[in-house]
């Protein structure tokens, strides 16, 4: 963006502070005044205008100032300010108190006489508030160089709509003479739209005139305010709207209008003939962009083909793409099935604007590059970047300009990040070798000799090859990365491992690991993907003595296992291990979690199985084994998860988890897919009984009591060999028992490490309990699996449905024939507490047992009879599965609940009679 636009905001900024100084905090003020601080620094003042000149004079003025013969006030104005611009705005303010720099700069405003100083920077403030063309070009500016995103969007329509605002209530003719040619073609526009007959408009344009101009009611004002709104404007178009949005929310309204406006855009903008007002915006939109003298050093990026990835490699799905005037938004398929965007489009030229810009500012440089994704280079006069360079990470071919347009991607030659992301799909290739290089790094020259002392003794040099070579530190064979080498040590390391740690902790060793250039002789096997090491190559192992733990350097520096601190030089730490629980006496114990009451040891095995009796730390029933219960209050819990360790640290999260007990009622406000209300290892709910999250600030991983405390080696019964957590980051791979890849915040799958077997196993499958008890059955079901060419059928004891062995079953093997399918018995909605709530975004959710009733009651959204343990209710609506659930607008919440009010509200609503809960 423009500096002296974005100058302009700044002022405007301060100028509304000004207004308001009595209620404005210091924190916003210090935030304003930096950011003019910095910016004012870094502009060139050459620029001949009216605002730069006064900019300069205020700068000589500074400079040449004896603070210390200045009035008492402005001098420590001006030595709070200047402390507080070397530190982070956010920092001050926990350090200094509020509303203390507030006085000071309404004391050295009002100074009489005013030093020079301050009388320049009132004339600064002054100018650009009563210049409503200088407002004008700064806001345009802005909205013209926002980025093509949801939140960017937003706000376009709001300073499109203050844009339209400022432009109509200001009286253009009253303006200094002669005017310029903005406000010769703004006083245009406004005739235009003034004399324009809206009715016989294009739909497109019609309809925006008609949203843009039209304030809608708010949802509870329609019926007394809105009447006589559409009497005096019967708008066809406003009248359609108002019907089909009856039923919104003040913010559904507003959402729902933002939508309509974004579509009708890009509509209005197309049309042909060209409307004048539209020509009309576009000629100052394109005025506004030749006055700004920093543009005019941009370079067009103007690629001259196409790539996608073909088997991993490189491949051209077109040459001499845009002549044919051709876009990449749309996905179709080529000849050969790979993912292509290519699509016919029309010239037009709103999108050249830099709001459809992709744009490159490189370190010390002043010209900014930019890709044009309405033409690609064809259509502007910038001078633009080369298409074919040499580079010498690659001297045998020229490398060509080209655009990136495959969801896959591949690894830069030179940084090794990603050559295709959010931010950028431009990169250099040759087509012949397979290679590619960034954009960014194709611009930057290449160190030719490195001293690197932590990993070598000698210099050492660059070797552009892209054969295959093994690095000393990582023991990886790789064609694709940049490598430097000491020929006569043998000596070969990639670039990105000169970043390798030297002393780590990782989350699946209790001791730090150190790097070692190499091991001793005998068998050694990586502890996080389970394969051998290579002697002869670096790795980490453990420093304790007497402990052979040993790792590859590429896995123990993965983000899942290593949490990125250099622990060098720091001493091994002992963390005090919280107990969870005090012994009272014999059988008789204090848990942490439930401090009033003391909990007794029940070690009654043969007592009367209860399936609605359960466990408030995992939400499963007491199947078996010893429990410890209260003998006031209902509080019950397993015997293992009373003996939860109250810190834990997990194989698959880099931090240390603490142990949670509980999950208050929270403000309205969280989303309904809320990361904290999701297990970070498998897809279910986590709202619960106890749980672990981390104890990093900012970091939502939280994993429910089954998850956490399961381990490797796993024996599975779905499986003949033993299962570990061998997953890469970002490494999806479907549960060979459920088909699905589970996981939200981590895709971790338990896999197998034999040879030519690929079975992986998602943590929901993993946790389901492998031993099970049935109302209907007096004994044990285990967890069984079958296999495809099982010639058994199988026949759930509930549902009477047929099971797939292969998806798991629990099964009576004492000749009773009971066999159940997962659900049946555990239900779709594991560790989900009955008589509690769900509190989400629009209010909250009750979760009730679905046995208060003789007849079980219907879902509004499957409309079959709820046949699980628990369902969901809101105020209009009933579902048997938080999977029914359909968008939240249809909900129907009960308002943001308190604690202790969940339970008066069930009590009531258990009192009522089934009927009253048949929503259809």
């Amino acid at each position: 963006m423009d500096p002296e636009a974005k100058l302009i905001l700044l002022i405007l900024n301060v100028n509304a502070l000004k207004s308001d100084m009595k209620m404005v905090l210091d924190t916003e003020v210090v935030s304003v005044i930096t950011q003019i601080i910095s910016l004012v620094k870094s502009m060139e003042t050459e620029t001949e205008t009216e605002l730069m000149s006064l900019i300069s004079e205020t700068i000589d003025c500074f400079t040449d100032m004896d603070l210390e013969s200045q009035p008492n006030p402005l001098r420590k104005l001006i030595s709070l300010i200047s402390r507080t611009h070397l530190v982070n705005s956010s920092i001050w303010a926990e350090q200094k108190p509020k509303f203390m720099l507030m006085p000071l700069i309404r004391e050295t405003w009002s100074m009489k006489p005013q030093p020079e100083l301050i009388s320049l920077i009132q004339k600064i403030i002054s100018l650009v508030d009563n210049s409503p063309e200088l407002k004008l070009k700064s806001l345009i500016t802005q909205l013209i160089f926002m980025d093509d995103k949801v939140s960017e969007r937003l706000d376009f329509l709001s300073l499109s709509r203050y844009i339209i605002s400022l432009a109509t209530s200001v009286d253009w003719n009253l303006q200094p003479k002669p005017e310029s040619e903005l406000i010769s073609l703004t006083n245009q526009s406004i005739s235009v739209f003034n004399s324009m007959d809206v009715d016989s408009q294009p739909d497109p344009l019609r309809k925006l005139i008609s949203l843009a101009s039209f304030k809608f009611p708010s949802p509870n004002s329609r019926d007394s305010d809105s009447a006589s709104d559409l009497d005096s404007n019967p708008n066809r178009d406003i009248l359609e709207l108002l019907e089909e949005t009856d039923s919104f929310t003040e913010i559904e309204l507003s959402e729902f209008l933002n939508k309509k406006l974004l579509f009708l855009i890009p509509e209005t903008l197309s049309l042909e003939p060209e409307p004048k007002l539209i020509s009309l915006i576009h000629r100052i939109f394109s005025l506004v962009m030749a006055m700004n003298s920093k543009w005019k050093t941009f370079l067009s990026l103007c690629p001259q083909v196409q790539v996608i990835l073909k088997e991993g490699k490189f491949h051209v799905i077109e040459q001499g793409l845009w002549s044919r005037n051709q876009k990449w938004d749309d996905p179709v398929r080529d000849d050969d099935s790979t993912e292509a965007r290519v699509v016919f489009w029309r010239k037009n030229k709103w999108d050249c604007l830099p709001l459809n810009w992709e744009k490159f500012i490189l370190p010390r440089e002043e010209a900014t590059h930019f890709l044009c994704r309405g033409c690609y280079g064809e259509n502007h006069e910038y001078r633009k970047a080369p298409v074919e360079i040499k580079h010498p990470l690659h001297p045998k071919h020229s490398l060509q300009l080209a655009l990136f347009n495959d969801d896959k991607t591949r690894q830069c030659y030179c940084c090794h990040e990603v050559l295709h992301d959010d931010t950028t799909s431009m990169f250099y290739f040759c087509s012949p070798c397979d290679f590619g290089l960034k954009f960014t790094c194709a611009k930057k020259s290449p160190v030719l000799s490195i001293d690197q002392p932590k990993w070598h003794e000698h210099t050492l040099a660059l070797f552009p090859s892209q054969d295959p070579q093994t690095c000393s530190l990582c023991a990886f064979k790789h064609s694709n990365l940049v490598f430097y080498i000491c020929p006569p040590c043998d000596f070969i390391v990639h670039q990105s491992c000169f970043s390798l740690p030297h002393v780590i902790r990782i989350s699946r060793h209790l001791h730090c690991i150190s790097f070692t250039h190499s091991f001793p002789k005998g068998d050694c096997i990586c502890g996080v993907c389970r394969r051998k090491i290579n002697n002869d190559y670096g790795g980490y192992h453990c420093i304790k003595n007497g402990c052979f733990y040993a790792v590859h350097s590429k896995c123990a520096t993965q983000t899942n296992v290593w949490d990125g601190i250099e622990r060098e030089g720091e001493s091994e730490e002992e963390v005090e291990e919280l107990e969870p629980f005090v012994t009272i006496s014999d059988g008789i114990i204090q848990h942490f979690s439930h401090e009033h009451h003391h909990l007794t040891l029940d070690e009654n095995t043969s007592k009367d199985y209860d399936e609605n009796k359960l466990c408030q730390a995992c939400i499963m029933p007491i199947y078996f084994g010893n429990s410890y219960s209260c003998l006031q209050c209902d509080f019950i819990l397993h015997e293992e998860c009373a003996k939860l360790s109250r810190r834990l640290d997990h194989p698959i999260h880099p931090h240390q988890l603490t142990l949670v007990t509980d999950n208050p009622l929270r403000p309205v406000g969280y989303s309904i897919n809320s990361d904290r209300d999701i297990c970070s290892a498998c897809p279910s709910l986590c709202i619960a009984g106890f749980f672990y999250e981390c104890s990093e600030r900012n970091c939502d991983f939280r994993l429910h009591v089954q998850c956490a405390t399961i381990s490797e080696p796993l024996l599975h019964p779905s499986h003949m060999h033993p299962l570990f957590l061998t997953s890469k980051p970002d490494e999806e791979r479907n549960c060979s028992v459920c088909a699905e890849a589970r996981g939200y915040y981590t895709k971790e799958t338990f896999n197998c490490i034999e040879e030519e077997c690929d079975f992986a196993l998602c943590f929901k499958c993993a946790t389901l309990p492998q031993k099970v008890r049935y109302k209907h059955d007096k004994h044990i079901l285990p967890l069984s699996y079958g296999k495809k060419t099982c010639s058994m059928i199988y026949w759930c004891e509930a549902c009477e449905g047929k099971i797939n062995p292969e998806e798991g079953f629990y099964k009576c093997d004492e000749y009773c024939c009971v066999n159940l399918h997962i659900t049946c018995m555990l239900g779709k909605d594991l560790y989900l507490k009955s008589r509690s709530s769900w509190s989400l975004s629009c209010g909250a959710l009750l979760i009730l047992p679905n046995y208060l009733w003789m007849s079980r009651p219907i879902c509004s959204s499957c409309r079959n009879r709820c046949s699980q343990r628990i369902f969901l209710l809101s105020r209009v609506s009933l579902f048997c599965s938080v999977y029914c659930i359909p968008t939240t607008r249809e909900l129907g919440f009960f308002p943001g609940l308190q604690v202790g009010e969940v339970a008066l509200m069930i009590s009531s609503l258990c009192s009522l009679p089934p009927r009253e809960f048949q929503f259809c």
